[in-house]
């Protein structure tokens, strides 16, 4: 498999730098617009990455070895990493973050952690997926959804909203995974849309429906998939990854209609990290994770969403377009401390 990728993305990053344009929907080089390729600038990056390395560990490898930059990666938690960004302040060695999630992007910027891009790159993605102020842009697409085990629950049994499965007959049926940090990005977005209040009590609902805790996505899709549960609240890409390596299975994802919190879109994201010595060389970074072959490598490895203008995502997936998503601005998930209070006060972590 990582040969395969490595092919996949080669000619892009013999490109360097490159952003998809908006208006044309193709790739263009355009080394003028970020930046990236001035003489006599520095070649080695530092990237902190809340991106597992085994799905994004290819792609910074590859990035590291057709381009010469020295590149060292720290992985770990997309929350613990900002944390650490946000404690080491001026001193930190961190030239970009790689983020899992919008609201940990947000939490820099709040903080003035995170320097301005150039328009080539946040143009390469429509508005709602960059930071308004122009200093965060995402770089693939997560959807929430509910999978549910087909031979357990019937499309027409499946609530309307993510809301309603407080209901006595989804006892013991649900699975999640309060630690994860998508899980909590969710429960960001539900507290900046219903409130702190509605989302205890939603908390506290599900909690009195007696769910089963996992401690992320895969275990809690694959136990939806052995019927140890009829539902789990994750995000999309996981049940086709299970399938790529299981072949077909009982379950399905769904997408809670009419702009429910169910179908949440976050994305995954980059910012450089305001004070970098190694500012064009992050610019650079940044880009090429919205090349063409850097976006289907999303599409086609990752079962992610690309962001960039004109890269189709996996023929089995639904449209993005077509996905009813809640109305809310990504930039303003940036308090997840007071959701891991909350979490904490409902005993959930």
């Amino acid at each position: 498999m990582l040969v395969n990728r490595r092919t996949l993305l080669k000619a892009s990053l013999a490109l360097l730098p490159v952003v998809v344009g908006a208006a044309c929907g193709r790739a263009v080089v355009s080394p003028s617009e970020t930046a990236a390729t001035s003489v006599g600038e520095p070649s080695s990056l530092t990237v902190y990455s809340g991106r597992n390395e085994n799905l994004v560990g290819p792609l910074l490898e590859q990035f590291g070895k057709d381009t010469g930059i020295a590149i060292q990666v720290k992985y770990g938690g997309t929350a613990e990493i900002a944390a650490t960004i946000l404690e080491e302040g001026a001193n930190s060695p961190a030239d970009v973050f790689y983020a899992q999630d919008a609201g940990a992007l947000g939490a820099l910027l709040a903080e003035n952690r995170l320097s301005a891009l150039p328009d080539a790159i946040l143009n390469a993605v429509e508005p709602r997926f960059r930071s308004p102020q122009g200093q965060w842009v995402g770089t693939s697409g997560r959807a929430r959804v509910v999978v549910y085990n087909t031979e357990d629950v019937k499309p027409a049994d499946l609530p309307a909203s993510i809301l309603d499965f407080v209901a006595p007959e989804w006892k013991g049926r649900i699975g999640w995974a309060p630690t994860n940090g998508s899980f909590q990005a969710f429960i960001t977005a539900m507290r900046v849309k219903l409130g702190e209040d509605q989302t205890r009590a939603w908390l506290n609902g599900i909690k009195a429906n007696e769910p089963k805790v996992y401690p992320k996505n895969t275990p809690t899709v694959q136990a939806a998939v052995d019927g140890e549960i009829a539902v789990g609240f994750v995000n999309h890409y996981y049940l086709f990854r299970i399938r790529a390596e299981q072949g077909n299975v009982p379950a399905e994802n769904y997408f809670p209609p009419n702009g429910d919190l169910g179908s949440l879109i976050n994305v995954a994201g980059a910012g450089v990290i305001a004070g970098s010595q190694n500012q064009a060389a992050a610019e650079q970074f940044v880009a090429f994770l919205l090349s063409q072959q850097a976006q289907e490598y999303f599409a086609t490895e990752t079962y992610e969403y690309p962001l960039a203008h004109g890269v189709a995502a996996h023929p089995d997936l639904p449209e993005l377009a077509t996905i009813q998503t809640p109305d809310i601005d990504l930039s303003d998930l940036a308090d997840l401390r007071g959701t891991l209070q909350l979490l904490q006060e409902v005993e959930l972590i």
